[in-house]
């Protein structure tokens, strides 16, 4: 009978180490390579503290990111989601890294190395859940012989595999030369000696009534051998048991406790070993490879949830992004939340084109209701969030702008604390915004001013749309007001199409065409036989 155990402590993604006054191989090497996110490690300072942006819930990323992150939890991926890119050569470095992600065997060596850094850190974690001590050093031995598994695997099957990304090329060099070090190669050596010299513990175990002594082995019989051996004879097949199961608890008994703690005072060497062990090695963690664990699986969340997309037929692309917002345009594109509760009800997923070329930057999307005005809207910041993440976009192809922010007036529900009506509170925030906001930013006005009069909506609409066009903001403004929708040269009017045949129906496609919507408005009285000359007739009959 032997038992093992482990103490570990700390997050399970920090580490430390000791530094040196000379660089090492290793430390040139990860001095080149720290992060596979950030091209610019210094970018990822303060991330962890970001809050959810104000503009998440009106685009419905809200929703997305808790599709994405609900399995991975223990990585507190969501601030990273937070985190927008403003550097169009920061965007580029993720789309390489993605890229290799996509390679099927890349894919699996990073899957397997995170499934094996899960399981050291659910060793951890059962390591603080444990009561008795020589268990605890037991399961932080184990945890620690998992670690230097996965260090060694990914390290050998990167130098393998063709990767072309800045991000797992230094990757690659930085665990090639972590592998290689006396740190890791004496703390792997270590690990797997004190494994051996555990497993070579013998000892024996009396039970005597209710008295049970420990002693050293020494050739004497196993008994329970002995039982199994001499009852073996009997058998004439499998049978059906009728044994109850009880729950393998990791924790030990009182029973167990001080029997171990016996074989422990009878083997003080390897014991004690032990216990110096665990607190030399309590920061065994390499800062960097915790950091990796970590970071790749903010792509490997977003991969999971598009992988199913594009099971369904649906593409994606790899947008170009520019500072400038000239030539805007993507293909086949969607909403991704959208998207993501149809397509496991087999619902079709309707996607839409757009562009917008010289001096057009503002969208006015009119049309009928629930004709797919706001979805476009959604799509439209969605789009742009995402690329500024630097992550694949709905569609078959994009060029979209990168914002250094994102704005969003959506219809709220009155706050009596402010002590505002619905109409001075939109007033509110369209001007909080017009204050912030640059050429480089990005607008989504939706149904704004609908609490107000047809009047006021279209004098306040255009005065807003107006500035909104000084400032040069690139945007989608959805609206009832037909009139905005030719304000200048710079607004394209986007409209919600319906069945020519059937007015009520909706195709929820939009395209570039003069606001109609006293057309529709007489396509559905000509429908249901109210127009002006057949009422005349029926009342004339």
């Amino acid at each position: 009978m032997m038992s093992s155990s482990q103490d570990g402590s700390g997050s399970p993604f920090s580490a430390g180490g000791a530094s040196a006054s000379v660089r090492s191989p290793l430390e040139a090497s990860e001095a080149r390579f720290q992060s596979v996110l950030f091209e610019q490690p210094a970018s990822g300072a303060g991330v962890d503290g970001l809050p959810e942006p104000d503009f998440f819930a009106d685009l419905n990323l809200d929703q997305v990111l808790e599709w994405m992150t609900a399995s991975r939890k223990q990585y507190e991926l969501k601030p990273f989601f937070y985190a927008p890119l403003h550097d169009v050569a920061a965007v580029r470095y993720r789309h390489e890294v993605l890229r290799d992600l996509e390679k099927p065997a890349v894919l699996e060596s990073v899957t397997r190395f995170a499934e094996t850094m899960r399981r050291m850190r659910e060793h951890l974690a059962q390591a603080q859940k444990l009561y008795y001590p020589l268990q605890k050093q037991a399961w932080f031995l184990d945890a620690v012989e998992v670690y230097c598994e996965a260090v060694c695997s990914l390290a050998g099957e990167l130098g393998g595999l063709d990767v072309a990304s800045r991000g797992f090329e230094g990757l690659r060099d930085y665990l090639a030369g972590y592998a290689a070090s006396g740190r890791f190669t004496s703390l792997a050596a270590e690990t797997q000696a004190l494994k051996e010299a555990l497993a070579g513990v013998r000892y024996a175990v009396r039970i005597h009534g209710a008295r049970v002594t420990v002693s050293n082995y020494e050739g004497e019989p196993d008994y329970s051998a002995e039982v199994v051996e001499t009852f073996a004879r009997f058998k004439q097949g499998a049978g059906k048991s009728y044994l109850v199961g009880l729950p393998d608890l990791a924790d030990m008994n009182h029973v167990e406790a001080q029997i171990l703690d016996r074989v422990a005072r009878l083997n003080p060497d390897v014991f004690g070993a032990l216990a110096r062990y665990c607190g030399r090695h309590r920061d065994h963690l390499d800062a960097t490879v915790g950091r990796f664990d970590r970071e790749v699986q903010f792509y490997l969340a977003y991969l999971e949830l598009i992988g199913r997309f594009k099971a369904a037929g649906l593409p994606f692309c790899y947008p170009q992004v520019s500072a400038r917002a000239t030539g805007i345009a993507a293909e086949e594109t969607f909403d991704l939340a959208l998207a993501n509760k149809l397509v496991p009800e087999g619902g079709t997923v309707v996607g839409n084109d757009f562009y917008l070329e010289g001096p057009e930057r503002i969208f006015v999307v009119t049309g009928p209701n629930n004709g797919g005005k706001t979805t476009f809207a959604r799509m439209f910041g969605q789009l742009h969030f995402l690329a500024a993440l630097g992550l694949p976009v709905p569609g078959r192809s994009a060029r979209l702008l990168l914002p250094d922010r994102i704005y969003t007036h959506f219809e709220r529900e009155e706050d009596i604390e402010t002590l505002r009506g619905k109409f001075e509170d939109e007033l509110v925030r369209v001007h909080e915004i017009l204050e912030l906001a640059t050429s480089q930013s990005v607008l989504v006005m939706n149904e704004s001013f609908n609490s107000t009069t047809l009047n006021d909506a279209l004098f306040v609409g255009t005065e807003v749309l107006r500035r909104v066009l000084d400032l040069g903001l690139l945007g989608v403004y959805v609206t009832f007001v037909d009139e905005i929708a030719s304000l200048s040269q710079a607004t394209v009017s986007m409209v919600s199409q319906v069945v020519p045949e059937n007015p009520a129906q909706r195709t929820f496609k939009l395209v570039r065409k003069r606001a109609d919507g006293l057309a529709y408005a007489a396509a559905i009285a000509g429908k249901y036989g109210l127009t002006y000359q057949r009422l005349m007739e029926r009342i004339g009959s």
